[in-house]
């Protein structure tokens, strides 16, 4: 059952018009909000425990697709952060109204197999996680709190019509509702209501995922996946240990920086490729692995990934970390393309129909941000995805055309062609 405030246009068997389905996650018949100006409607679709079974692919395709994504980004001298699981939840949705070859491209590069048991692995996945949340003791009994949300929405243009299927999809698996906003005549103002979400379910911390300019008057979705975590450590590192140290950028370069060392809070990490140390937080079910290479990066990482999993070695390591703080904005569009996802990107070819049938669309831009802050007490990070849709603009690769030399006009009617004038351009000077 659908319901909204006022009146709703008539569901057919293709979709919905208008303002459009919101995921109602109880299953109630809730009435519609209106959150900024957006209108929310919901839909009598219950959030779905999901497939526990199917979590170990779901992981592992995370992994291999965060292996694969990582040579693309930033380059060895930059900072660089990303979250692979607000990534795959942004693109999986999306994949969700993708057709032909182009969800078959976009299910091969984040190395799915099976959409559905991927969409209820991930559904048992988020729940799995988001359950860590909460009152914890550490290793001495004192008490803490661990927080760890996620949350997905879409932000549909109130004029198109949106598939049923589509949006049903990601209502009972993602727990992703969709608000209606105004693309076609103010664009900005919908930049703003969707960054203004963003900020929110990331504690401030990702206040802008879409800059100035991201959305036009062709947008016509934007799926959003917004991630954030917040614990201290099992035992914290001592304030006293806190003494600066250079950090070689280097062979040849070399910052102060203030490091953190312990020898109580952190189990031995190795593989091939490299070795480290697994810190873990508050209650222990959640944990940060960190790592020095032997010089490969990526095979070290793609190494690295599938093994976090594993037990930690229960010996003693001496740990010097430093403390630090930054934000890393990465656009996907280039990476998704190279890794061969170019058809969702593509214009002309791009088949998003399990969407809409109201008009061809095409992913215009993937935008990706992660804050992180780690410390002596603990960790705070954030992630958000968004993926922007846009309309065909109708407009192709333009021919050159350079009149450079004598040309011809003519001046006629278009109905029949009739010559009114005709002559040639000689010399316009």
């Amino acid at each position: 059952m659908l319901t909204r405030r006022g009146t709703l246009k008539a569901l057919g068997a293709a979709g919905l018009a208008g303002p459009v389905l919101a995921a109602c996650g109880n299953g109630d018949e809730t009435p519609p909000e209106v959150v900024s100006g957006m209108t929310l409607v919901s839909a009598d679709v219950p959030r779905s425990v999901g497939d526990a079974s199917a979590l170990p692919v779901v992981v592992g395709s995370m992994a291999a697709f965060a292996a694969d994504l990582w040579p693309h980004l930033a380059g060895p001298g930059d900072n660089l952060a990303l979250s692979p699981y607000s990534i795959a939840v942004a693109l999986a949705m999306t994949v969700n109204g993708a057709a032909g070859e182009t969800r078959r491209q976009m299910l091969d590069v984040l190395h799915i197999d099976s959409l559905a048991a991927f969409n209820a692995g991930l559904a048992a996945l988020t729940q799995d996680v988001e359950a860590l949340a909460g009152d914890v003791e550490n290793s001495t009994g004192k008490p803490g709190q661990v927080s760890l949300t996620a949350a997905n929405a879409l932000f549909g243009d109130r004029a198109e019509t949106w598939s049923k299927a589509f949006l049903t999809v990601l209502a009972k698996q993602y727990g992703a509702g969709m608000r209606a906003v105004d693309f076609r005549h103010a664009p900005e103002a919908a930049r703003s209501a969707i960054n203004d979400w963003t900020s929110a379910q990331t504690r401030g911390r990702i206040p802008q995922i879409l800059p100035e300019g991201s959305l036009d008057v062709l947008t016509r979705l934007v799926l959003v996946d917004a991630l954030y975590f917040k614990a201290p450590w099992d035992l914290a590192f001592e304030k006293h240990g806190i003494t600066r140290a250079r950090f070689h950028l280097s062979p040849n370069t070399t910052v102060g920086v203030d490091m953190m060392s312990s020898t109580e809070n952190a189990s031995y990490v190795a593989g091939a490729h490299y070795r480290g140390a697994r810190i873990p937080y508050a209650g222990r079910e959640l944990a940060m692995t960190v790592v020095l290479t032997d010089g490969d990066e990526a095979t070290a990482l793609g190494e690295l990934l599938p093994d976090l999993d594993r037990s930690a070695e229960h010996r003693p390591v001496a740990l010097s970390m430093p403390r630090w703080t930054f934000r890393v904005a990465s656009d996907l569009t280039d990476p998704l393309e190279a890794l061969g996802m170019s058809l969702a990107f593509d214009e002309m070819r791009a088949d998003f129909s399990a969407m809409t049938t109201d008009e061809p669309l095409h992913v215009a831009d993937v935008l990706h941000q992660t804050y992180m802050a780690v410390d002596e007490q603990g960790t705070e990070a954030a992630a958000a995805t968004a993926v922007v849709m846009d309309a065909v603009s109708g407009v192709a690769n333009p021919e050159t055309v350079v009149l450079d030399r004598p040309f011809l006009f003519a001046i006629h009617d278009v109905a029949h062609g009739t010559p009114l004038f005709v002559g040639r351009v000689a010399d316009p000077s």
